[in-house]
């Protein structure tokens, strides 16, 4: 069997094609296995694998927690809520101590970006970002281009739109990176405050007009404001800005063709994208959260196969 070219997912700017290659074979074979009878396989009997999530979390905590279990590793789960991270203790003291309970992998997000780095420099263990601040989302870049590859095959030429939050968006991030290692153009469209300043220079075309780029692509991701990142305002009001990009049938049934549908989670229904959008036989969503199961069990099981 070929290797991962990297010994921790801290980014996908760390992997190369063959690595992305890799993953989604091996995210075949595992697919395969959460869709049978039984579910589980022993591939990870004598791993332990603890998951610190230092932010809230739903859809990625329960899809590692999930997709550990199928593989057989032993399960700790932390939360930084009444821990002692509460009592002033650091992120290299609470990882270490966690370690010292010998672990051998360590799931983790964090608000800080970066912070799966750090850890990875100063820890002995194989550090799996699970989200970091601002900066990456790894695992939900791999189960959405995965995803989007079974709808519509290689992604190589495609134009991919990346629309909403672009500025607090880890998904966007990763999102940019993994399509252009596939061979994907990308570009991304929201309001100018929520558009990175030098955005250009990771290779994307920018495009303020919502209707414009959509008639030019195959495929969107529509992204959620993230309001609990924001310090101030970024646009007048969510009416506004459900009209300039706000996504709905009405504008669906006049596009000149039909674009496949994504969205990261949570769904701001009624906000970024309407329940009938939503819900319809465009979007993929609930194929994402399928695939992000089997795309964690493949990362957990190539980097595990280097632990020894």
């Amino acid at each position: 069997m070929s290797n991962l070219s990297v010994n921790h997912l801290l980014g996908i700017k760390y992997l190369n094609l063959n690595d992305l290659k890799l993953i989604f074979e091996t995210s075949d074979h595992f697919k395969e296995v959460i869709n049978r009878k039984i579910k589980k396989v022993p591939s990870l009997r004598d791993v332990t694998i603890a998951n610190l999530f230092f932010e809230n979390s739903t859809r990625t905590k329960i899809s590692f927690e999930l997709a550990q279990k199928r593989l057989s590793a032993d399960v700790v789960n932390f939360s930084s809520n009444g821990s002692s991270v509460s009592k002033g203790e650091t992120l290299i003291d609470t990882v270490n101590n966690i370690l010292s309970m010998k672990v051998d992998m360590v799931v983790i997000r964090h608000p800080s970006p970066g912070a799966s780095v750090f850890l990875s420099k100063n820890v002995d263990s194989c550090i799996i970002n699970a989200g970091d601040g601002t900066h990456e989302h790894p695992t939900q870049a791999l189960l959405d281009a995965y995803s989007l590859s079974e709808r519509i095959g290689d992604l190589n030429g495609r134009k991919i739109l990346i629309v909403g939050d672009i500025l607090h968006s880890r998904v966007a991030l990763s999102n940019i990176f993994t399509y252009q290692k596939l061979g994907a153009k990308v570009t991304v469209c929201g309001p100018k405050s929520l558009i990175p300043k030098h955005i250009e220079s990771l290779g994307v075309t920018v495009e303020t007009n919502f209707i414009k780029a959509l008639n030019q692509c195959d495929a969107v991701n529509m992204l959620r404001i993230q309001n609990e990142r924001m310090s101030e305002t970024y646009f007048p009001s969510t009416r506004e800005y459900v009209q300039q990009f706000g996504l709905n049938q009405q504008i669906l049934d006049s596009l000149n063709k039909e674009i496949i549908i994504m969205h990261p989670g949570p769904i701001n229904r009624g906000v970024e994208i309407t329940s009938e959008v939503a819900d319809s036989d465009q979007a993929i969503i609930l194929d994402q959260v399928e695939n992000g199961v089997a795309i964690r069990m493949a990362v957990m099981y190539l980097l595990a196969s280097k632990l020894y």
